[in-house]
């Protein structure tokens, strides 16, 4: 994933929460503790940075996708509920992504060169004087009327007529929360529900102990067996079973 450089902020300062201390301070924000709220926004300002890699390739300021991933995590944390029984990055995660999706949305907009402007406004009025005298009007017969090519023409009609964007809402624009076009569309060589459960899955790897995520990194990241760990780590296949088998069981207590 790509770097994400943000404008004023010194990423090494902010702090780092276990899930025990994440826990803490939610219970203290539903208690109306406004410093627990701004340690625990200013410590999820890090999983904001990695959505905001993820588009990376929309062009846009990252700064701006910053600010708008900030509104989605503050909206997060307003609707939280621990009862939800998921952890807050996994409740959070779409939240973020659907107002940087949003603001891109907003944002975005084809430039029409006055030229094609003026060649569609004129095959527009063209089409209406003659649809006085014939109710079927053929392209053609606009391009012959306004002395303008035909293939001039279509892509005149074409650059002015209203565009579908892959964030616009599925269901049109009375539900803007819901699903986007984008969220139909299957890329080959992206995911995004692994890459989501690939952010939860992070998370939850900070409640497991350092020699326990060595061994799952090796285990299931790099595909080493239980013998070869052993060999790698000078410590013997029973203690690497017994230490996969726990850091798993607390992972499962993490995500769920």
């Amino acid at each position: 994933m790509n770097r994400v450089f943000i404008t004023g902020i010194d990423t090494s300062s902010l702090p780092k929460l276990t899930i025990q201390e994440s826990n803490d301070l939610l219970k203290q924000i539903s208690e109306g503790d406004l410093n627990a709220r701004e340690m625990f926004l200013r410590a999820n300002m890090r999983l904001v940075l990695s959505i905001v890699g993820r588009f990376s390739s929309s062009h846009e300021n990252a700064d701006d996708l910053f600010q708008a991933g900030m509104v989605g995590l503050v909206k997060s944390l307003n609707n939280f509920d621990n009862g939800y029984g998921v952890c807050f990055s996994t409740y959070a995660v779409p939240m973020i992504m659907g107002e940087i999706k949003r603001f891109i949305r907003d944002k975005s907009g084809i430039k029409v060169p006055r030229s094609m402007r003026d060649t569609a406004f004129k095959a527009l009025k063209a089409r209406e004087l003659l649809s006085e005298r014939n109710a079927e009007i053929e392209l053609v017969e606009i391009a012959e009327e306004i002395g303008i090519p035909l293939k001039d023409v279509a892509c005149a009609l074409d650059a002015v007529s209203d565009t579908v964007s892959f964030y616009d809402p599925v269901f049109g624009d009375d539900d803007p929360d819901g699903l986007l076009i984008l969220d139909q569309l299957a890329d080959p060589k992206e995911n995004p529900d692994r890459w989501t459960e690939n952010i939860a899955l992070s998370e939850a790897m900070r409640c497991v102990q350092d020699r326990e995520r060595m061994v799952l990194n090796l285990r299931y990241f790099e595909g080493k067996t239980q013998v070869e760990i052993s060999e790698i780590t000078g410590i013997s296949q029973a203690q690497v079973s017994r230490i996969e088998k726990s850091a798993i069981e607390k992972l499962k207590k993490c995500l769920c």
